[in-house]
């Protein structure tokens, strides 16, 4: 038997509560079929509370916005109309939700791609709108213009920023528009003074790096003076999202695993996963090539507490924290979670249907949903599922682990749940739940579809009420009377 290597998921009260409860998980799925999806509208509340907190301990004031592409859910939106959160929306679709789901416009702020649709509704309602380019910009003044809307807010978001200190070396964004071309931009919003007003400066870059991060906010406090000598009057700093998640209970399984995977990859020991596959690693004549392509599933600094981390930093050119930098300077802090804000906001469930081993001796669990209903393998990040047995199973006293792969519904070789093996506490039986945990940041239904006609996930919303979980469907959840009782 190889050495079991677990991944163990990290778990807090509220998401644990739940996956203990297997006769409740039982019935939603015997009720609503499988895959299900659930999620937790008050945990999204508590989350909201925590980034808060930080903006609390540094004096800062500013806005927590909720990246709405990480879910679909309607739940979630409608917890978060009830609290003081604000939220960040990418798509026509996305902005009627949001305003369908009780924000109020002023609490509304369009980002990413968008078309004349979009800029037309978000300008006729008052929705702030951060520009990615100055196309973009004279497109929704001239919306604006023609049509006799409001004065538009408006944010600049910059990239490609230059560190005034130790080199720091940043990927190229798609989005945002050069910080070295900011005067171009801002000779473009003095032409449209009569219809637009700009209310602050935003960043959002695809790493995990603090110093990365750091120097674009400096970059922006900069520009943000740069805008008071023209005559703009911007009062926030919108620094986006990336602050990430922690996966996992335990570092060491983490480190243990990629040390494994390597081992498995150059031949020092048996594969990990189906048919060799390395994440990005290879062996060439018995050199290890190529890069890890996971997400650093273990990242303790992660969350608010990344958000502490990178306001705590001390400015490259002013030596002093970059929270001080932005108190110093009144100005609001913005910032955009989409994944963290949905930390152990929920799971995904599935029924086994079938368990079988290969001529080879290896464990095949076939699933009832398919690889795009949790798509962690697409999103690269490596969790084990929680095994809910049976109502009236036999006891699994003295049963020993078991390596398994994990296989979807689908028609297809590729449809692969896990291509690792997992291992699980014991064999996994038909009937059985292998419910995957803190899946509700863009693995619970950004990818799925109706291949081969197969049904996608329903989802709902569980809450506990005198001690005991209930729920209702996703679109029948409001937060009038399901709430839970210590709020």
């Amino acid at each position: 038997m190889t050495t079991p290597l677990y991944l163990t998921p990290r778990l807090e009260d509220r998401l644990a509560s739940l996956l203990d409860d297997p006769d409740f998980l039982h019935r939603l799925t015997h009720a609503l079929g499988s895959p299900l999806n659930i999620v937790l509208p008050d945990q999204i509340a508590e989350n909201v509370e925590r980034f808060r907190a930080v903006h609390d301990r540094h004096r800062l004031s500013g806005t927590v916005y909720y990246a709405h592409k990480a879910n679909r859910s309607s739940a979630l939106v409608r917890r978060l109309a009830d609290t003081p959160a604000h939220i960040d929306i990418a798509s026509l679709g996305e902005l009627q939700h949001a305003l369908g789901s009780g924000f109020s416009p002023d609490r509304i702020m369009a980002t990413g791609p968008k078309n004349p649709e979009l800029l037309w509704l978000a300008a006729r309602t008052g929705v702030s709108v951060n520009l990615d380019s100055v196309d973009e910009l004279h497109l929704l003044a001239d919306l604006v213009t023609r049509h006799r809307l409001p004065k538009a807010r408006v944010l600049i978001r910059l990239s490609d920023f230059e560190s005034s200190g130790t080199t720091v070396l940043t990927k190229r964004s798609r989005f945002g528009t050069p910080v070295g071309r900011i005067g171009m931009f801002l000779d473009a919003l003095e032409k449209h003074r009569d219809s637009t007003e700009l209310t602050g400066v935003a960043y959002h870059l695809d790493t995990i790096g603090l110093a990365e991060k750091a120097t674009a906010l400096e970059g922006c406090v900069r520009v943000m003076r740069e805008c008071a000598a023209r005559g703009f009057r911007p009062r926030a700093v919108d620094i986006g999202g990336g602050f990430g998640v922690d996966y996992l209970a335990d570092g060491a399984q983490w480190e243990a695993y990629t040390s494994e995977l390597t081992n498995a990859v150059l031949g020092k020991r048996p594969p990990l996963t189906w048919q060799g596959h390395g994440y990005g690693l290879r062996s060439e004549a018995g050199t290890l090539r190529g890069a890890l392509g996971l997400y650093p599933a273990h990242r303790p600094v992660s969350g608010p507490r990344y958000l502490d981390e990178l306001l705590s930093q001390s400015s490259a050119s002013l030596g002093r924290p970059l929270a001080t930098l932005l108190l110093e300077n009144l100005h609001d802090l913005h910032v955009e979670p989409g994944r963290a804000l949905v930390d152990q906001c929920g799971a995904v469930l599935a029924r086994v249907l079938e368990v079988r081993d290969t001529p080879e001796g290896e464990c095949v669990v076939r699933l009832e949903m398919n690889a795009s209903d949790v798509s962690l393998e697409e999103h690269g990040v490596l969790m084990d599922p929680v095994l809910v047995r049976r109502p009236g199973a036999p006891s699994t006293a003295g049963t020993n682990p078991t390596g398994a792969y994990l296989i979807g519904n689908l028609c297809l070789e590729a449809d692969f749940i896990t291509r690792r093996m997992v291992f699980l506490p014991h064999r996994p039986e038909v009937g059985d739940l292998l419910a995957f945990a803190n899946t509700a940041g863009y693995f619970m239904d950004f990818s799925a579809d109706h291949a081969l006609h197969q049904p996608i996930a329903r989802k709902v919303a569980a809450y506990r009420t005198a001690g005991t979980w209930d729920w209702c469907l996703d679109e029948n959840y409001w937060p009038i009377s399901r709430t839970e009782e210590s709020r």
